[in-house]
This record gives structure tokens, C-alpha cells and sequence, in this order.
């Protein structure tokens, strides 16, 4: 049958199995997903396509996906901007031996820049290394350690960790200075910080960093601080933290899964093998 209409195998059952206005039904969704979503890939598109009803497996994604050029946006280079060059007391780092199975056990902290029309400012954030949610984050025009108190701030009122959490950062001096250290060590939470010159050590907010500007300050143009600042805010309460899927956390978001995170492993793993 195959030989007489001229078509694969894989084309000819594929054709009984999926009726047109199915398949224009499925590729009108898997549009709006990926205009959505311009840095999502394959394996996010069919855990979102699932989580809306869809039974489709990761192949079929991507043969529409390469049938209507919906391509993921190439990510930019990530630039570390952290000044270590002070005479403040540097800690060992913890978090490379911590087994983090629940929340407010590992807090990861980091500053980036964002570029507006003619100036730079600089964002700091605080993620749960376990549901990697921002919990804190301060945006100004200044590096100085009053950056980074302000998302500390904002994590200790939303979080209220009791003692015993590990807060890890780099090496900078926003961490390393006195009035920071000083409020971690009055809330009796650990301090960690990378190894010198070691990205890898602190590798979830540096991924975070890189969805920020991949997904929101690189398709975006901030006119001012204020605007830049209701922009940041609306991405990341209502958008990370809400709907983007994480593939380390079984394609769901932050919010979910620190509700349900026995989830995680079981819907990961039915994704790869699908």
C-alpha cells in the first residue's frame, strides 16, 4: 500500500491516526504556546500542549514544530558583573554538600544589570533552591550593599525562615559586607559563597539570569527605572513564578510544585518518555 501511494510507512499510518482538522487544531495551539513562549523548546511545548488536554508525544512536536520554523530564541551570553576585591571575611561554601529536599533549606542569591536607553541598573534576586521561586528582589540604580538588603528584606517578610537556612552568594562585597553578614547571623541563618572565579557554584541563579533576559529584558525596551521596575515585577510574580514550566522541576512552575512537589519526578519522567 505504501509502495503504490508513494509514502512512507511512518507517513501512511500517521495519516490514519491523525485527522486534518485535528492536526491544524494542534498546530493552531502549538503556535500560540510558542509565541508565547519564544525560549521554549520542544520538551516545554508538549508538557504545556499535555497540560492543556493534549495527547501528543515530544516527536510530533517536533515534527510540527520543524514544519512551521517554530524555532526557540537563541539565548544571549551571560555577563558576570561581581566585584571581589575587598578586605571583608569570605565563607566556606555549603551549599556544593546540601541534599535540598524542602523549602527555606538553600537560598541562592545574585545581582545582574539591565541596560535601559542611556543608563544601567542592577537587579538583585533570592531564589528557593528548592522550587527555584524568587522570593526577594530589589531593583535600583546603585550596586551598593543597599541592593541586596532590600531582597533580603523582602525574602525574610515573605519566607520567615527559622534558623538553620543556608544562604549562598558569591563572593561580592554586597554579601561579604558587614551590615549584610550582620542581618544573616541575627536571623541564625548559614552563609555560604562560591569558590573563587566559579560560576558553576551558584548555576541556578545564573540560569534564572539568563531567563530573565532571554525571556523578558531582551524583548523589551524600558523607557525608565519605574517602568523597568512594574515591567520586572509583573515577570516575575505573575509569570515565573505562576506559569513558566522548569524542566528541573517536572515542567511545572515554582508555585506548583512548592505545593505538590512530589509531582515533579513522576511528570519528568512521563515526559522524557514520551
Amino acid at each position: 500500500m505504501c509502495a503504490l501511494m508513494g509514502v512512507s510507512r511512518a507517513g501512511f499510518y500517521r495519516a490514519g491516526a491523525a485527522p486534518r482538522a485535528e492536526e491544524v487544531k494542534l498546530r493552531d495551539h502549538l503556535q500560540r504556546v510558542a509565541l508565547e513562549w519564544p525560549t521554549y523548546g520542544s520538551r516545554r511545548i508538549t508538557a504545556e500542549l499535555r497540560g492543556s488536554g493534549w495527547r501528543v508525544n515530544r516527536k510530533r512536536v517536533q515534527r510540527v514544530m520543524r514544519k512551521d520554523n517554530l524555532l526557540c530564541l537563541r539565548k544571549r551570553q551571560f555577563v558576570v558583573t561581581t566585584d571581589s576585591a575587598h578586605g571583608c571575611r569570605v565563607y566556606p561554601n555549603l551549599a556544593a554538600s546540601l541534599a535540598v529536599n524542602t523549602i527555606n533549606q538553600l537560598w541562592m542569591a545574585d545581582i545582574t544589570y539591565i541596560r535601559l536607553r542611556e543608563e544601567f541598573i542592577y537587579l538583585a534576586v533570592i531564589l528557593d533552591a528548592f522550587s527555584r521561586r524568587v522570593i526577594g528582589w530589589a531593583l535600583d540604580q546603585g550596586l551598593e550593599t543597599s541592593l541586596t538588603l532590600s531582597a533580603l528584606a523582602m525574602a525574610l517578610e515573605q519566607r520567615r525562615p527559622t534558623a538553620g537556612l543556608v544562604h549562598h552568594s558569591d563572593r561580592g562585597v554586597q554579601y561579604a559586607s558587614h551590615d549584610y553578614v550582620a542581618v544573616l547571623e541575627a536571623r541564625q541563618i548559614q552563609i555560604s559563597m562560591s569558590r573563587p572565579a566559579n560560576p558553576w557554584d551558584n548555576a541556578t541563579c545564573e540560569s534564572f539570569m539568563k531567563t530573565l533576559k532571554c525571556e523578558e529584558v531582551y524583548r523589551s525596551e524600558y523607557r525608565n527605572l519605574a517602568e523597568a521596575r512594574i515591567r520586572i515585577s509583573d515577570f516575575l510574580d505573575q509569570i515565573y513564578n505562576q506559569k513558566r514550566l522548569h524542566s528541573s522541576l517536572g515542567y511545572r512552575p515554582p508555585v506548583e510544585f512548592e505545593r505538590f512537589p512530589l509531582l515533579g519526578t513522576a511528570t519528568a519522567a512521563m515526559t522524557e518518555a514520551g
